[in-house]
């Protein structure tokens, strides 16, 4: 197996490598980084603030995580990775990941669910907002100067692969100050997509 160090051929070239993907546990295998977001790490992102420490002082689960490659982030490269999303839900608004914009925000990614349910919640700045649904097997593209941001409705874990181009970085500031204007919550055993306004 070529180590990460190594992947720099005498020519600068990168070298081309696999890497294996888990289907039972749903992980990518030997991740050089793998990112861990626990509720603790999800404050100001949903609506009820109070159910939120209420499951942080009971454990502070896992809320999503995701398994990456160091691939360089440059332009002509390609990031991929592996997100996972727990299921649960904080009061009655699905477990969510942060979301972001890129970077460079004339970039696109592509999501393709592997396992789970849920959506992918995608919005501009100038207001446009769509929920695209995802199961196993659809693919859900989010074009150039979209937020995006996964939400599990299910009752296992949402998973997907996703590929983006190498530079485009992830922009969560901004998310933070707009947040997203739908929300996903279950009551009753149903799927609700509402809008909502951030509180002041």
């Amino acid at each position: 197996m070529i180590e990460q160090e190594k992947l720099m051929s005498d020519n600068k070239l990168f070298m081309p490598f696999g890497v294996e993907y888990d289907l039972i546990k749903g992980i990518m295998k030997n991740p050089d980084k793998h990112l861990i977001r626990k509720a603790s790490s999800m404050k100001g992102h949903y609506e009820d603030a109070a159910a939120l420490d209420k499951i942080i002082a009971a454990g502070d689960p896992l809320h999503y995580e995701v398994f990456e490659k160091n691939i360089p982030e440059e332009n002509g490269h390609l990031q991929f990775c592996i997100s996972t999303t727990q299921p649960g839900l904080v009061g009655d608004e699905c477990f969510m990941t942060k979301g972001h914009y890129h970077r460079i925000p004339e970039t696109a990614e592509i999501y393709l669910c592997l396992t789970g349910r849920g959506y992918m919640l995608m919005k501009t700045k100038e207001g446009d907002s769509v929920a695209e649904e995802m199961f196993p097997g659809r693919m859900v593209y989010v074009p150039p100067y979209w937020a995006h941001r996964t939400v599990n409705t299910g009752d296992t874990p949402l998973t997907s692969f996703c590929v983006y181009p190498g530079n485009a970085g992830h922009n969560y500031g901004d998310i933070e100050v707009e947040g997203f204007p739908k929300r996903v919550y279950k009551r009753n055993g149903k799927i609700e997509i509402s809008a909502w306004k951030r509180k002041s």
